[in-house]
């Protein structure tokens, strides 16, 4: 039985994953787009075989990419589910949508459905990151993404419930891809508190609040106590393995936290080098020109 339900798929070079994804949502979802952006590998084309509607559009951002496909795309359906190309739906939850839909929403217009995290095989059951709720299925017409680098969220219009069956997040990819994207992700979060330190501010995002609701809770921690504290790769390390149980996950369990905490560090790095690097850089040059002048003219002759 067909769902009456839109999916979006956003992705940039997927082919390892593409196909768990897809393979869960065809044949049951009414429509299914993947919104590329320019992918060099056989993203499209195995988007293409396995039935998906596929749209290219340049990359703007993770939020604007999406709201770009509400604002564009022709949606025939009410309902729209939004996964990215390493999660897909399990049985259990397409039965739950499919009749989540079927009753109209049961007087809710958005659901959050919790996600296990697969690191190399392994479910991450602890280290902070289970459950994990994420607003996913909605009606597209009453929500958009926040204007926002990263850690973007749906700000919906309207009444929201939770689903009880689970998605799975489970990358294909290999640790070089893992890091490179973890690495993107440090730039991005450099990004958005440059933007906080400037006092930088949108309608179109969740205000920080240390009284508010749960996402407005944590973006106030995150924005105004977190990123002050010193040290936090150890800390972020400390916090998901001790004190978040990380270490119940074994081996795995281990290097997902240590990895994690790198990767804070590198925010750390990569805050500092956006107030910071483009000061040195003149004194740098300096430098190299008082210390090397024979070489520079040695180069000049040799160029003869």
């Amino acid at each position: 039985m067909t769902a009456r339900l839109t999916v979006l798929v956003p992705t940039f070079n997927e082919e390892v994953n593409l196909s768990q994804c897809l393979g869960s949502i065809m044949g049951w979802a009414d429509q299914v787009f993947v919104v590329d952006s320019f992918s060099t590998d056989r993203t499209v084309e195995i988007a293409r075989a396995m039935g998906a509607t596929v749209v290219e559009h340049k990359f703007d951002g993770y939020a604007d990419q999406k709201n770009w496909a509400m604002d564009t795309l022709p949606f025939r359906n009410e309902w729209l589910l939004i996964l990215d190309a390493d999660e897909y739906v399990t049985p259990e939850l397409r039965d739950e949508i499919a009749s989540l839909i079927a009753q109209d929403g049961n007087g809710c217009d958005g659901f959050y459905i919790n996600r296990r995290f697969i690191f190399y095989d392994k479910w991450i059951k602890h280290c902070g990151w289970y459950p994990s709720w994420n607003l996913r299925l909605f009606r597209h017409a009453l929500g958009r993404y926040e204007s926002r680098p990263v850690d973007e969220h749906i700000l919906l219009n309207g009444r929201t419930g939770f689903c009880q069956a689970e998605m799975i997040h489970r990358d294909l990819h290999d640790m070089t891809w893992w890091i490179a994207k973890h690495n993107h992700y440090a730039s991005l979060n450099a990004i958005a508190y440059e933007q906080i330190e400037r006092g930088e501010s949108s309608e179109s995002r969740i205000r920080p609040r240390l009284f508010g609701s749960q996402p407005e809770r944590r973006r106030y921690l995150k924005e105004n106590v977190w990123r002050h504290l010193p040290g936090r790769g150890l800390l972020y390390f400390v916090y998901m393995y001790f004190f978040c149980l990380g270490f119940l996950d074994g081996r795995m369990g281990f290097v997902f936290c240590a990895m994690h905490g790198i990767f804070e560090y590198f925010k750390v790095i990569k805050c500092w080098e956006a107030q910071h690097l483009d000061k040195l850089r003149p004194v740098q040059h300096e430098a190299i020109r008082e210390s090397a002048p024979a070489t520079a003219n040695a180069g000049s002759v040799r160029s003869h």
